[in-house]
């Protein structure tokens, strides 16, 4: 029986297959790993604070890995942002199920994102954005993602308990967060304005970025 089980095993190994399916999962775990250990250390020190040595060592990881699965430090910023706003519009939506009426609902919802540092994550990484446009891509799908999934959980709920309500869930779903990632926009230092304005500035980055984003999307 043991003979057996280490021959099946020899063979699973020589199979290319298996062995391309093995690879490409521990790919994801480092990944993951990589993104566990990067977050927390992103939130606390910020993206100039950070060393990709610092992540490497949470991570129990080589730099090399790092630049293997990411490319850049920012990268992996922007995507720990990305994930992170994921993640906070899944807990919105389950903090928001017992909503008796669209007020409650919306409440439950700001409620649960002014607890987190989320959306202020995912802010600055949008306005990184605005000098890596090679990171847009990724920050568009995830706005495109969260507007989707918010839009589908509250069609739901307004299906479910019959409410009426002013605008279509697409709508609110989008103006809830665009007002969110507005309100929530950190200090943005690579621009020279928010020396003189350093409120307003950050907004205005976002307002941008978030005006160009809804531009390359309606676009045929």
């Amino acid at each position: 029986m043991v003979e057996k089980s280490v021959q099946e095993a020899v063979e699973a190994a020589g199979d290319p297959k298996h062995a391309a399916r093995a690879t490409r999962s521990a790919g994801r775990k480092m990944r993951s790993l990589l993104l566990d250990a990067a977050s927390p250390l992103f939130r606390e020190r910020g993206l100039s604070g950070t060393a990709i040595a610092d992540i490497a060592a949470a991570a129990n990881a080589f730099p090399s890995q790092i630049t293997y699965y990411f490319r850049t430090k920012e990268a992996l910023f922007v995507e720990c942002a990305c994930r992170e706003l994921l993640y906070l519009a899944r807990a919105t939506e389950q903090a928001a199920l017992t909503a008796r009426t669209p007020r409650d609902y919306t409440h439950a919802l700001a409620e649960t994102v002014t607890a987190s540092d989320s959306v202020a994550f995912f802010a600055e990484a949008l306005t990184l954005t605005r000098r890596r446009q090679d990171l847009a891509p990724l920050v568009e799908r995830t706005i495109e993602r969260l507007h989707g999934e918010g839009a589908r959980a509250y069609a739901d709920q307004v299906a479910r308990h019959g409410w009426r309500s002013l605008r279509a869930p697409d709508e609110s779903t989008r103006r809830f967060w665009a007002a969110r990632l507005r309100s929530s926009a950190p200090r943005c230092c690579a621009c020279s304005a928010s020396r003189r304005n350093p409120r307003a500035m950050p907004r205005a980055c976002v307002s941008s970025r978030m005006h160009h984003i809804r531009t390359r999307r309606s676009r045929p």
